[in-house]
């Protein structure tokens, strides 16, 4: 039975990363960006693969909805939610048209994407969606001084963790696997085309996350961080958020009485 991949955001950095390896291993694709002409190079390079190339703009209605029609269609062994856009500024910075396009880009493209794909995939008892998120998510309790405020960024990802983590149970024994790949920062066009100059930042390569994204799914991990070695720091945030879920009560708690 042959292996067919869906990748967004397939043109450059994780995302193209993510194809390469993918047609390495045997699958065929279909392959989704902006830049038609980066999306036929691609084809051109890999002619031992069957390479749909497909050109959307996840920001807009149309550009989904071009793309949840193919993953309701194919019967796509593995989907990768990879689009994205920074767009790094306070909220009272952020333009709302940048805004929109953020959250429609990480939040709503994953969301129907994987909506479209996941019912196909229930059915046919086989397939996998991984979710590229970052370690940001996880960067909400930190101070002004420590990180700068990127709240409608931080809050895409953390979106994606949750939605993963949530949908993951959903599919338990379905044979349909659920992964949110969480990388710190990578070796990519994202952030020079954000005027930011990362050259002086470590960074992980593209090839060595999608390495780590993909055994992560062999290993059955949900959330998946390449760049965090003591996996137990994962484990003691999730125990955390469970214990706090579990002690809620109805309640008002003693804190918020009038002494």
């Amino acid at each position: 039975m042959s292996n067919l991949a869906l990748v967004t955001g397939a043109t450059s950095g994780i995302g193209k990363a993510f194809a390469e390896r993918l047609a390495a291993d045997g699958y065929d694709l279909v392959i989704v960006g902006r830049r038609q002409e980066r999306l036929e190079e691609f084809v051109d390079a890999h002619p031992e693969v069957e390479v749909q190339p497909v050109v959307a703009d996840l920001s807009t209605d149309a550009g989904i909805d071009t793309v949840a029609s193919i993953c309701a269609a194919e019967p796509l062994t593995l989907l990768v939610n990879n689009a994205g856009v920074s767009h790094y500024m306070p909220l009272a910075d952020l333009p709302a048209d940048k805004a929109r396009e953020l959250v429609n880009v990480k939040v709503l493209a994953p969301t129907l994407l994987s909506r479209a794909a996941v019912a196909g995939m229930r059915d046919r008892g086989r397939g996998a969606i991984i979710n590229v998120a970052g370690m940001i998510a996880f960067s909400g309790p930190a101070p002004h001084s420590q990180m700068p405020r990127r709240a409608v960024y931080a809050g895409t990802l953390a979106h994606l963790v949750a939605m993963s983590q949530t949908l993951s149970a959903e599919l338990e024994g379905t044979g349909v696997q659920v992964e949110v790949v969480c990388p710190g920062v990578v070796a990519t066009e994202f952030h020079e085309r954000q005027g930011l100059d990362m050259s002086v930042v470590p960074r992980m390569s593209a090839e060595d996350l999608v390495t780590g994204a993909l055994r992560g799914l062999e290993l059955g991990e949900v959330v998946c961080a390449p760049g965090v070695e003591d996996a137990g720091l994962l484990d003691t945030v999730f125990q955390a958020d469970l214990a706090a879920f579990g002690g809620q009560s109805p309640e008002l708690a003693t804190r918020y009485r009038a002494g």
